[in-house]
């Protein structure tokens, strides 16, 4: 009968070669890994530009007349008061092109200038920076100006003010400019044309300029009688009142 001697497991494996290359080691986690990305919508990845289809900035965003038109607070009245303008030089120049009436362009140009005078005395003016001016006769037949402000605590916007005045002051010498050329070709039957678009434009520029200082004097006369008297009191505060209003005076004058 055979007899079989059980050998012990753990004698049975052999010991792992030392001489062998070991398996790499050190801390997995320490590996470089890429960045996370978060994809927004309308986002790009990093290293394209966008130069070519969006804005670098917010100023940029807000550039060009349909920016201005959308930070302006009276976009319509805004937009009148350029459209009349622009188009009574445009057909002036232009009317020859299209047409050899005479008689026609001439009416064309002259009811666009006063469709301008008017929307910019009675419309523009008073939306866009809260002026306006008029001329009155009294009882006596003696004639003076009148001129309306807003609120001086409500303040027009940026945009519409800084664009009104760009209108009020720039045609002037657009049609200046017409004129010296129209004298120097000796066209004789457009000079009462642009004549007549000076009166209506330098009307509008020196009425709304004293209607600015007006109300700008009026504003300050206002603050130097209630606001610096009472805090000053006595002799000491009317004397300041009476030196602002009359620098101020001298300055709007």
């Amino acid at each position: 009968m055979a007899t079989t001697v059980s050998t012990p497991l753990l004698d049975q494996i052999e010991p792992d070669d030392l001489s062998e290359p070991s398996l790499p080691s050190g801390n997995i986690h320490a590996s470089t890994t890429a960045p996370a990305v978060v994809l927004t919508p309308g986002a790009r990845p990093a290293g394209q530009t966008t130069s070519s289809t969006m804005a670098t900035n917010a100023a940029d965003a807000e550039s060009g007349i349909a920016g201005i038109f959308r930070q302006s607070a009276h976009p319509v009245a805004l937009f009148f008061l350029y459209c009349f303008r622009v188009a009574a030089i445009a057909v002036y120049l232009l009317c020859g092109f299209f047409t050899s009436n005479y008689v026609l362009s001439t009416v064309v140009v002259v009811v666009l200038l006063a469709m301008d005078f008017w929307n910019c005395r009675n419309v523009a003016g008073r939306t866009l920076v809260g002026l306006r001016y008029w001329n009155q006769v009294d009882e006596d037949g003696e004639s003076f100006w009148v001129f309306e402000s807003r609120d001086p605590t409500r303040p027009a916007n940026p945009i519409d003010s800084k664009m009104f005045w760009i209108a009020i002051y720039s045609f002037p010498f657009l049609w200046l400019a017409l004129l010296i050329v129209s004298i120097l070709k000796l066209s004789a039957s457009f000079i009462p044309i642009v004549m007549l678009a000076l009166v209506f434009n330098i009307s509008n520029a020196v009425g709304f300029t004293y209607a600015d200082r007006d109300a700008k004097q009026r504003w300050a006369n206002q603050l130097a009688s209630s606001g610096w008297s009472m805090g000053m009191g006595g002799l000491g505060g009317q004397i300041l009142s009476g030196v602002v209003k009359n620098s101020v005076g001298r300055v709007f004058r």
